[in-house]
């Protein structure tokens, strides 16, 4: 990983994929993701650690699926910032676009321990790209 600064309107200018993250930074065991989101992603869990988002552009949703099998919504916007809990099955989506930075552990795969379904083909199973 470089050691220089990173603008992350430049950086997410160099892609166009969307749910697919792009590292750009590492700090102490944690990725620096960011990503394009477009349309639904897939229902999925992380079973040992939080998720946390960050809004960089456009509007996010979060649905989030509760123990008891209720569902709710979680609208975000430019700036907003959210964390799912661990073991809290959630299906972000962007019905416009948006853009998003995420942290989470290194290794960390974009659909979860385990996921409901068929991964659609605009949706990245990956633990990361490089930024280069």
């Amino acid at each position: 990983m470089d050691t220089q600064p990173v603008n992350l309107t430049e950086a997410l200018a160099t892609f166009d994929d969307v749910y697919s993250p792009r590292v750009v930074a590492r700090m102490n065991d944690y990725d620096v993701r960011i990503a394009h989101a477009a349309g639904d992603h897939v229902w999925h869990v992380h079973d040992d650690t939080d998720e946390f988002f960050l809004v960089l552009d456009g509007r996010f949703r979060i649905a989030l699926r509760a123990a008891d099998g209720s569902e709710r919504t979680v609208e975000l916007g430019r700036g907003d910032t959210f964390v799912v809990p661990k073991g809290t099955e959630h299906k972000p989506s962007a019905p416009d676009g948006a853009s998003i930075l995420m942290f989470e552990p290194t290794g960390t795969l974009s659909t979860g321990d385990r996921h409901e379904g068929e991964i659609p083909d605009h949706v990245d199973s990956t633990t990361g790209h490089d930024l280069r």
